[in-house]
């Protein structure tokens, strides 16, 4: 293809020559912005790219005397150890439960905190209601954690309430097998539906007002407005957030359960997270601990690939 000039000194066509010639061009012509740039990159690239070279320690007898590169190679037997261990299927089965669990209650819960804050008409009252809903996201596991330790414990308020509704006595909310999963799951509701909203917040201030108009001249009430303009409008948006939510249902956080559980509820807290953490801190074996944290990096990977392919085609909208 023979090479165009165009205004400013780039070239159209012309193939790689040309390509080098252009970017070099705006290379210098926007210096401030590649400078800008090349930082967020080599940022990524030192942080996120460089590590990932230790995942060949998923594959090693990995010893931090000999290194990566001095380590015995054992192949795949971490990753036998780990489907053949005791533990495989408790925790297969509460990282499935927890990460389910948690996508079912948290993911709708602040698109519909949204809708409601988008609905009040009062400005001041809506920034209150905005500033108080946030304000838990910032308080640290550990703190949050332990009010949720002194809530639940026997004798405690929830632990009270609890016994109170149901007739019953005071015990240790996060003893019991059946009340641990759900504690959890509301604990990131109370810290993150109100930060989790903002995104939404933002996409209805985007959903054209014409429409609104347009609805409530075809007679259209405040609950046929949302259900046929503004969930509309920002359903892309939420297909976005449910796809990359996907990529992480199962990458249950190790944090909060390990300052929430005890060997009283191990049975239904012990996650695929918590055990990489004990195999690499407690017992050092970094071989095996990698190994577990690859498998469930790989399927993250899969159900994020798989839920996008499958929304794209259902909706037409995807990450990529």
């Amino acid at each position: 293809m023979k090479s165009q000039k165009l205004a400013g000194g780039y070239v159209k066509g012309g193939g790689w020559k040309g390509f080098w010639h252009n970017l070099g061009l705006d290379i210098r012509r926007n210096k401030v912005l590649y400078l800008f740039l090349s930082l967020i990159l080599l940022y990524f690239f030192i942080f996120n790219y460089i590590p990932m070279g230790g995942l060949l320690m998923a594959f090693q007898k990995y010893s931090p005397a000999k290194g990566i590169l001095g380590s015995r190679w054992v192949g795949m037997r971490n990753f036998v150890d780990f489907f053949s261990g005791p533990y495989v299927g408790r925790l297969i089965r509460n990282t499935v439960w927890i990460g389910v669990l948690d996508l079912v209650v948290n993911f709708p819960a602040p698109i519909i905190f949204a809708l409601l804050l988008n609905e009040i008409g009062q400005k001041h009252f809506k920034k209150i209601i905005q500033t108080v809903s946030y304000m838990p996201y910032f308080i640290s596991a550990v703190v949050a954690c332990g009010l949720v330790i002194s809530f639940t414990q026997a004798g405690g308020v929830i632990s009270n309430a609890v016994a109170f509704l149901h007739d019953g006595q005071s015990i240790n909310l996060l003893n019991d097998h059946g009340s641990f999963r759900m504690i959890y799951v509301l604990q990131n509701l109370w810290q993150g539906v109100g930060y989790g909203s903002i995104i939404y917040l933002a996409a209805l201030s985007g959903v054209d007002q014409e429409l609104y108009d347009a609805a409530r001249m075809d007679g259209a009430g405040r609950w046929k407005q949302t259900l046929h303009v503004t969930i509309p409008g920002i359903m892309p948006t939420i297909i976005m957030m449910f796809i990359l939510r996907m990529g992480v249902v199962f990458s249950v956080g190790a944090d909060k359960i390990l300052l929430l559980y005890n060997p009283a509820n191990y049975e239904v807290a012990d996650v695929i997270n918590t055990y990489v953490f004990r195999m690499g801190v407690t017992q050092q074996d970094y071989g095996l601990s990698t190994a577990v944290g690859l498998f469930n990096s790989i399927i993250g990977t899969i159900m994020l690939l798989s839920s996008n392919k499958i929304l794209k085609k259902l909706t037409g909208t995807g990450m990529f």
